[in-house]
């Protein structure tokens, strides 16, 4: 998201550099610059007038901080008003009421039914009783569609079968909430191919007839100029109190997003990340500048690992790294966890990763994603007694393995070296950080007893560069491209390993005790 407007402005703050003050003279090009990748990224016109317009105001004769470089100064600007453009904080959907009601509108095609199935399963989450009520008649397959959406999250969907009336399946569905205790009923309404006046008096009618907490718009973020039309006609006819922008994950452009909000004055509470039920996000205003200008979006990325991870999991499989019994089984959970992120390219572009473009992005996740589908062929082309005790496998294992999963034996062969690899340097962090504990006996001393390596004496390093510089690499079997070492990992590179005798069987000691 947002692909094509990130590399252009981090182009134009790269060559952005010199003076001591921001002036007209040398603010004209950069703007130029700015108003032009804003033109490419579809925004609306009358909103990039206001934008730069702001910029300009705020950027011309403004002391520029001690060691801080006019580009930088400029760059902080841009920040700021980019956060302003799209909302300044984040918006929470509002839970109130017996039963919370909220209703979705837009037209067809915008992700609607999709969209509330994501926002059920998100409120469950979070704690609520959630009723799916499907009042969209007239798409062919929509009720069902919501059904089934329904059945794979465990969420109850209701509807009147046969009836064309969205009005009576609407509030019949609010009276059933009612009666079983339900706190929160989400209604999924029906849309046209374009903005109709029937469309809008039914929707007129629902409104007023529910009196809704919520009345989320969903539209298309690949629409550009269209879904910002779309989103000002139906806020003028029903008032909306939020936006949910769907597909932005498939929009490189991103200008619906940058221009809806002050189009329309409503913020944007909700923004579709994937096509997984688990792909719908809370929008953050700030989140989403940094990772425009390039500065990635570490929250976002924490708080996805924290719902991927299970800390009791992650516990047990540190214990097997400690006692050298991880296994190939092991890795694969891990993979798998991994996987629930999101792409590889949508993690890369939540990094701050200083210069790297789209298509470096496009390259890198490419073929680490193409690494890790061979990885889990091989894992799976092997026995469950072979996943679990590695030093099971022997030549004509080996063999059978490699063809099962169609790939060289040589390729299997440089994989469960560079597993072996990854055992060695997981037992050694666990001794590392083990060796950081305070003794027993000096905790009520305070930091006496804490054993500090002495390359941890030394003197302090950039730690975003440390991690950038130990990320990749050889940590994961299969993954390679990326600078290994750094941020205390050793180069595995350079490690000298036992090599596989003609035998084909593993010497003892090779996949540990």
């Amino acid at each position: 998201m947002f692909d094509q407007l990130s590399d252009r402005l981090q182009d134009v703050f790269a060559n952005f550099r010199g003076d001591r003050q921001l002036t007209e003279e040398n603010m004209e090009d950069a703007l130029r610059e700015v108003r032009r990748a804003l033109l490419e990224a579809d925004v609306s016109l009358r909103v990039i007038k206001a934008f730069i317009s702001r910029v300009k105001d705020r950027a011309v004769g403004e002391a520029v901080l001690k060691s801080v470089e006019p580009g930088q100064q400029l760059i902080k600007i841009v920040h700021d008003e980019l956060v302003t453009l799209m909302g300044g904080e984040a918006q929470a959907i509002n839970l109130a009421g017996q039963p919370n009601i909220i209703v979705l509108f837009g037209l067809q095609g915008s992700g609607k039914t999709t969209t509330a199935g994501k926002l059920a399963l998100k409120l469950r989450k979070e704690g609520r009783k959630v009723l799916l009520v499907a009042a969209d008649v007239y798409r062919p397959a929509a009720i069902q569609q919501l059904i089934t959406l329904g059945k794979q999250i465990d969420i109850p969907t209701f509807t009147i079968e046969g009836s064309k009336d969205v009005l009576e399946i609407a509030r019949s569905g609010v009276e059933q909430a009612k009666a079983e205790t339900y706190d929160t009923v989400i209604v999924d309404t029906a849309g046209r191919l374009q903005v109709d006046t029937d469309m809008m008096a039914e929707l007129l009618l629902v409104e007023r007839v529910l009196q809704p907490q919520e009345k989320l718009l969903v539209i298309d973020a690949m629409t550009g100029q269209e879904a910002v039309a779309v989103a000002e006609t139906f806020n003028a006819q029903l008032e909306v109190t939020g936006i949910v922008v769907t597909k932005l994950d498939g929009d490189a452009r991103g200008g619906a997003a940058l221009s809806v909000v002050e189009v329309t004055g409503k913020p944007i509470k909700l923004i579709g990340t994937s096509e997984k039920l688990t792909g719908l996000e809370v929008f953050h205003p700030d989140r989403m500048a940094t990772r425009i200008l390039g500065m990635g979006d570490v929250v976002s990325l924490v708080e996805r690992a924290q719902e991927a991870f299970d800390m009791e999991e992650a516990q047990r499989l540190e214990e097997k790294m400690r006692k050298d019994s991880f296994s190939f089984e092991d890795f694969l959970k891990i993979q798998k966890s991994f996987k629930m992120l999101g792409s590889m390219e949508q993690i890369l572009g939540m990094l701050p990763i200083p210069g790297i473009t789209k298509e470096m992005r496009e390259m890198i996740s490419h073929s680490g994603e193409g690494q890790m589908k061979k990885v889990e062929a091989m894992i799976s082309s092997m026995t469950l007694a072979e996943r679990r005790k590695p030093e099971l496998i022997n030549e004509s294992r080996r063999q059978r393995i490699a063809k099962g999963c169609g790939m060289k034996d040589d390729e299997l062969e440089a994989f469960l070296r560079q597993f072996e690899q990854m055992r060695m340097v997981m037992k050694q962090l666990t001794k590392f950080t083990d060796s950081m504990k305070p003794e027993p006996e000096s905790v009520a001393g305070g930091l006496s007893g804490l054993k500090m390596p002495r390359s941890i004496k030394k003197k302090k390093k950039d730690p975003m560069a440390e991690m950038m510089q130990g990320m990749g690499g050889s940590g994961f079997p299969g993954m390679s491209g990326m600078p290994a070492g750094g941020s205390g990992m050793p180069d595995l590179s350079k490690m000298k390993l036992p090599k596989m005798p003609k035998g084909g069987k593993f010497p003892p000691g090779f996949f540990g005790k």
